[in-house]
């Protein structure tokens, strides 16, 4: 079967490791990746990149086994200030900053250091700040079908900070309201108004 160009290369890269691949890369911006302080580079940003993205390999189900409990309870429950870090997918930079995660149970809760760890699940993969705050907030109404669901990121872009616009101060705030959040304008305030106290 006759090869093109392009099929040649994808065969080629594909037989690389992840440590030659950046080691290549290494060597395209122009530097040298034999030099005394590169030369367990790539094998650092092989590892480094397989722990930023390990979100890939979990599964929201799994972290939140055996942590979904059945109570009487029918009032807010808020995790806030869940520090968080992500890449975004459109320049590999880091973006980090907090998340704030509401949700008005409906018969069954999730324990508390569960949210975190789901934070963190959808975090670590290549994100954008919006699909990030969807994503948490769709988790949670899948896992326990509670009476709403409410979820904020605030996060600084390096992105926005580091190139581009170049702009230190700048941070970004995304939500998601379901149900009685969106619905109910006193329960989205009350949850706003215990987001802001001594943030």
């Amino acid at each position: 079967m006759a090869t093109t160009p392009d099929s040649l290369e994808e065969v080629t890269l594909a037989s690389l490791s992840t440590e030659n691949l950046y080691r290549e890369l290494l060597s395209r911006i122009g530097e040298d990746p034999t030099r005394d302080g590169l030369l367990d580079t790539p094998k650092r940003m092989a590892k480094s990149m397989a722990f930023l993205t390990r979100g890939y390999t979990m599964d929201a189900n799994e972290v939140l086994h055996n942590a979904l409990f059945d109570v009487e309870y029918d009032e807010m429950v808020i995790v806030k200030d869940i520090e968080f870090y992500s890449m975004c997918e459109h320049h590999l930079l880091p973006f980090f900053g907090r998340a704030h995660v509401a949700y008005v149970p409906n018969g069954k809760v999730i324990g508390l250091s569960k949210i975190p760890r789901l934070v963190d699940m959808f975090a670590r993969r290549l994100q954008v700040q919006e699909r990030l705050t969807r994503e948490i907030a769709e988790a949670i109404e899948q896992a326990i079908n509670p009476q709403g669901v409410a979820v904020i990121l605030e996060a600084q872009h390096l992105c926005m900070m580091m190139r581009g616009v170049e702009k230190q101060r700048s941070e970004t705030t995304t939500s998601a309201m379901r149900g009685v959040f969106k619905e109910q304008q006193s329960t989205r305030n009350e949850f706003l108004s215990l987001v802001r106290r001594n943030s």
